[in-house]
């Protein structure tokens, strides 16, 4: 398909930014097409695609580096290096929603604590907070 998209159109289209485009441009996550004399830039609807990768792979949690990972398997055509890069994402995943209920284990309960606390003692959350 032709580049017939302006930053601002692949902005709009992408759901992003032209900043944002800027940026993933200096990242080396797209590619800045060449600019034609006294013209304007010109990107395609494959650019536009690559921004939405972009932008669906960090929804699922990859850094952006992990996101240029995933672009080279891409073009590789390397689907279970993909796949392990995807298995290793979801194991931080889950160990992060391991870490994220025991943190929410100790608030809750440090919430009841002062919640049955009379007004007269020392706030138990500050208490634990003020603790070496």
């Amino acid at each position: 398909m032709a580049a017939d998209l302006t930053i601002g159109k692949l902005a709009e289209v992408a759901g992003v930014n032209i900043e944002t485009i800027r940026y993933y441009q200096r990242r080396g996550l797209l590619d800045e097409p060449a600019k034609p004399l006294g013209g304007h830039r010109r990107y395609s609807a494959e650019q536009a695609k690559r921004l939405r990768f972009i932008k669906r792979a960090q929804a699922l949690g990859f850094t952006l580096a992990e996101v240029g990972g995933l672009l080279t398997l891409d073009e590789a055509c390397a689907c279970s290096e993909t796949r392990a890069l995807a298995v290793r994402k979801l194991a931080m995943i889950e160990q992060k929603m391991a870490d994220l209920a025991a943190l929410r284990q100790v608030l809750d309960g440090l919430v009841q604590q002062c919640g049955a606390g009379g007004g007269g003692a020392d706030c138990p959350i500050i208490d634990v907070l003020v603790r070496e």
